[in-house]
């Protein structure tokens, strides 16, 4: 390592409290650019992002469009008040309301995904008048008090004792139930489950049932065909609002604008933060139903950010949105999610290490197990005393495969932009680290 680069990451380990971690187990690796999928050291190696970062950089590094709109936006100013009009920011909410369904209406902007939850849960118990909010216990939207209470994983634990009004329902997870159902069977077991609870709970107590859509961090886990429909009907039958959080399943990840519209649903609130910019400035964002939007014509919108909308960030995300639509990102993500699929598949297939794959676009997990037959997780539930998901990251990251894990699950979400050859280049390092584990199960 350069001189220049352990200065970097003395100073990083001396002044700067890293999320997640204990501080003395830390060594950040320097990074000197970034291009494409990849980053690079002080010493030039180059290393796969293959998790995007915080499954954010959905355009990887180096975007000419977005640097350029960002720098032609300083031009003119860096920052002015949401109370002023900006070109930008207007035409990225414009730009938004096109691509979500007809009923949606406006869009209130926020600096990244936690507060956008944070906001949505405020604007539903505005609208409704009701002060319970549903949400799954895998889960994960964000660490600020109202989300991360919202959230159901235990990255909620430091919050608790918590706000009253949040009520956790669990969430379909078929492979981990394993129950002798069709999916037909299941989903309507799932959905029975979740009518009870609202029952148990109040109807007219909930103001609304927030989910990802496809639960991210904890799994990747994709729910059956016909339940975002029967959480919406059920939503209609209570008058409970159905809220989508798209902070990271969103923005072409999983081969459609939203993944809401793989499932055929119409959210009454969608969050959205991570793809709409990418990180080159930080964004997020709560788009609202028309009729959310013409409630808050006559009454106040008692929400609030110094830098909701902030210029750069909304420079950034038109940019960021028309490189999608520009050059059919959706559509790439679909024909290389093919790739990384089957790949995925021939893996469950051969490993005895790996429990379940599952994948849709470019938003894929890989589930590790002790035992295919059991399912016995690689390691307990929020538990790793032997550090054996440590060491899996570690041999990745020997390989120069960048990610992250989560529980006894790998994730594999890399940069949308990734070619089918570059996925085979860095598959083939995952299949190394499984013979590994297959042979000595760490």
């Amino acid at each position: 390592m350069t001189k220049e680069a352990e200065e970097i990451r003395d100073k990083q380990k001396e002044y700067v409290l890293q999320s997640w971690n204990k501080q003395k187990d830390l060594n950040p690796i320097p990074i000197k650019y970034a291009e494409g999928i990849y980053v690079y050291d002080y010493d030039g190696n180059r290393y796969a992002d293959m998790s995007s970062m915080h499954v954010n950089s959905n355009v990887g590094y180096g975007n000419k469009e977005i640097n350029e709109a960002i720098t032609e936006k300083l031009k003119r100013y860096a920052f002015i008040s949401e109370a002023y009009g900006d070109k930008e920011r207007a035409d990225l909410a414009e730009l938004i309301i096109s691509l979500m369904p007809d009923n949606m209406g406006k869009v209130f902007f926020t600096n990244a995904g936690a507060d956008a939850n944070e906001n949505a849960i405020k604007i539903a118990r505005m609208y409704t008048g009701r002060n319970k909010i549903f949400g799954r216990y895998r889960s994960y939207h964000g660490s600020s008090f109202g989300a991360g209470n919202l959230s159901g994983e235990p990255r909620r634990f430091a919050l608790e004792p918590g706000i009253p009004g949040f009520v956790h329902f669990r969430d379909p997870y078929r492979y981990r139930d394993n129950l002798p159902f069709t999916e037909e069977e299941y989903t309507a077991y799932s959905l029975r489950l979740l009518e009870d609870q609202i029952n148990f709970e109040g109807p007219d107590n909930i103001a609304a049932i927030i989910m990802e859509t496809i639960t991210g961090t904890n799994g990747i886990i994709i729910p059956p065909k016909g339940y975002l429909p029967g959480v919406r009907k059920l939503c209609d039958k209570y008058g409970i609002l159905m809220v989508c959080d798209e902070v990271m399943a969103g923005w072409c990840r999983t081969g459609k604008m939203f993944a809401f519209q793989n499932f055929d649903v119409k959210p009454d609130i969608v969050t959205f933060a991570k793809g709409v910019t990418c990180g080159y400035v930080p964004m997020g964002g709560v788009v609202v139903s028309k009729e959310i939007a013409s409630y808050f014509d006559d009454h106040v919108l008692s929400c609030g950010l110094t830098y909701n909308g902030h210029p750069l960030a909304a420079a950034a995300g038109v940019a960021c949105v028309k490189y999608y639509l520009d050059n059919n990102i959706a559509d790439h993500v679909c024909q290389v999610g093919k790739v990384l699929g089957d790949i995925l598949e021939d893996m469950k297939k051969r490993h005895h290490c790996v429990g379940d794959v599952r994948y849709i676009g470019l938003f894929s997990a890989i589930e590790f197990v002790m035992d295919k037959e059991t399912r016995e997780p690689l390691v307990p539930f929020g538990k790793d005393p032997e550090g054996k998901m440590k060491k899996i990251l570690a041999l990745l990251k020997e390989r120069r495969f960048m990610t992250f894990g989560h529980e006894n699950m790998v994730l594999i979400c890399p940069p949308l932009i990734i070619t089918a050859d570059q996925i085979r280049e860095e598959m083939a390092k995952m299949e190394e680290v499984l013979t590994i584990v297959d042979q000595t199960m760490l």
